[in-house]
């Protein structure tokens, strides 16, 4: 069982940043691939960015590419995503979610390659 707790969403307004970090248990975390995904009021869950175990593999949605990065501190065991030049657009519930296994052909994009996740956090971006 894996237990993930995002923090630091709020509200902020456009052209503004925000730093979600997403806290996780167990002593494995490197072992983990990790994802950041989001979900706005009667929309479908999107993926938004996700990191390979090491980090030496990183993945963005095209709309946040060149605006958000994702990152991690496995010596913390947490993962992180610092969001610049948000947009109203950007506004939804973000969680963190996590592969804990170690099949080949992932595929960081699809939410169903994800075993666990957090209870999400808010971010609303003000135009």
């Amino acid at each position: 069982q894996v237990q993930l707790v995002e923090s630091g969403g709020g509200l902020v307004q456009a052209g503004g940043s925000l730093r979600l970090s997403c806290a996780a248990s167990g002593r494995t975390f490197s072992n983990y691939r990790m994802g950041w995904f989001r979900q706005a009021p009667g929309k479908e869950r999107e993926f938004v960015a996700a990191i390979s175990r090491s980090g030496d593999r990183i993945y963005y949605a095209d709309s946040v590419k060149g605006r958000f990065t994702i990152s991690r501190d496995n010596a913390k065991n947490t993962v992180f995503l610092q969001m610049n030049s948000l947009k109203p657009e950007d506004t939804a519930v973000y969680y963190c979610a996590t592969d804990i296994s170690r099949s080949t052909g992932w595929m960081p994009g699809n939410k169903y390659e994800y075993d666990y996740w957090g209870q999400g956090t808010q971010v609303t971006v003000s135009s």
